[in-house]
């Protein structure tokens, strides 16, 4: 078997994730204490009690699916059911996890590296005001003429016929009623703080350049795919190159599923709540061997 984690990125989660893992993994419960004590506020409280609107912020819901999805990795070597790892790939947010999985950086840095992730990001919400919008069963030149034709952005390259896109507010709003006078059947507009992943926030990947410039990268100890081209990157200064572009540039999720499977990938174990990329797999290739870890109950599967 060639092993290849997936780690989730913002959107998956849902308040109450990872209890099961601090409840009865003694090294999950290990790293949720250090993220307490790192962050300086309780992210376990935010992720086991809430309120929603609590964890949703980008601020709060950045580390909790960088510790959710790093717990689940160090329960699974607890028990000692995780076997070699070849490749990790990860959803936005999860490219961060998935070079902490891969020794590109320790934990603690990591979460810090998220945690100013996340606060830059909101911070850049709060200063545009952006919208995101999901057009389904479309193909990608339809989706480009769209969003050069209305000034917005594709954010997002999800699976066959997934696409988000992403930019001005009023603009999406325009994109998604011109698309639906155009007989595209399924445009849904979603309910999310900003515009990610389009130029509305460059302020936070120019602000995060500048706060990588200080952390040092080490090579992946696995093969690592970026979001940013969906091909393999090795060189620490690339990835640290990728992390930042990857703010403002289009996540090509199904080209990294694809090469990853090219690549030698023959199982995709996804860590993370709420089993959204093991959709995303099964909408792209419904033969690919695709396996969901969420919470403690799910490591006995």
């Amino acid at each position: 078997m060639a092993l290849a984690l997936l780690f989730s990125g913002q959107g998956a989660q849902n308040v109450g994730m990872g209890q099961s893992l601090y409840n009865d993994s003694a090294a999950a419960r290990a790293l949720y204490e250090q993220a307490d004590e790192v962050l300086g506020w309780s992210l376990t409280k935010v992720c086991f009690e809430g309120p929603d609107e609590d964890l949703t912020q980008t601020k709060h819901c950045q580390p909790a699916l960088f510790v959710h999805g790093l717990a689940l990795l160090a329960a699974l070597r607890e028990q000692d059911k995780l076997p070699a790892i070849d490749y990790a790939l990860g959803l936005s947010l999860g490219e961060v996890t998935a070079c902490a999985a891969a020794g590109v950086f320790d934990f603690a840095t990591g979460l810090k590296i998220v945690a100013e992730r996340g606060r830059l990001m909101q911070e850049a919400c709060e200063q545009t005001t952006g919208g995101m919008a999901a057009i389904m069963g479309e193909e990608r030149e339809t989706i480009a003429k769209l969003c050069a034709e209305f000034g917005i952005e594709a954010a997002n390259f999800n699976a066959p016929g997934q696409i988000i896109v992403s930019g001005e507010k009023e603009a999406v709003a325009t994109t998604v009623a011109a698309a639906k006078e155009r007989g595209i059947k399924k445009v849904i507009p979603l309910n999310v703080a900003g515009a990610y992943h389009s130029r509305l926030m460059e302020p936070a990947r120019e602000k995060f350049a500048i706060y990588l410039e200080r952390i040092e990268f080490a090579a992946p100890k696995f093969t690592i795919f970026t979001n940013t081209t969906g091909n393999t990157v090795a060189e620490p200064a690339d990835i640290k190159a990728a992390l930042v572009n990857q703010v403002v540039s289009s996540v090509m999720w199904e080209d990294c599923m694809r090469r990853a499977a090219a690549a030698g990938a023959t199982e995709f174990w996804e860590l993370g709540p709420g089993g959204v990329l093991s959709g995303l797999a099964r909408r792209t290739e419904r033969s690919w061997e695709v396996k969901s870890f969420s919470e403690f109950t799910d490591l006995a599967n």
